[in-house]
């Protein structure tokens, strides 16, 4: 029970941040000459920030793997999917 209300605190804060997401998720990473948008920058640091603090985390290799597939395959959501939900230290 108490992870559920630690899931539902976090809850308004992820409802607020998803249209965003969408949003950003939609715009390409790149300009017309091939050099990265404002959006791309974003996304290269914050994938960059999760997999450092996904590595270094104190949890199983099965766990890490699995954030690591989220932030990998879903890009930009991924890396807020995991900062919101991982239950990191």
């Amino acid at each position: 029970m108490k992870s559920l209300r630690h899931f539902t605190s976090r809850l308004p804060l992820a409802a607020l941040l998803m249209p965003l997401a969408l949003f950003v998720t939609s715009c390409s990473g790149r300009n017309n000459n091939g050099s990265l948008s404002i959006f791309g920058i974003l996304y290269v640091l914050l994938a960059i920030a999760a997999l450092f603090s996904l590595l270094k985390q104190d949890w199983s290799l099965t766990k890490k793997l699995i954030w690591g597939a989220v932030i990998w395959f879903f890009p930009f959501g991924g890396s807020i999917i995991y900062f919101l939900f991982s239950g990191r230290k």
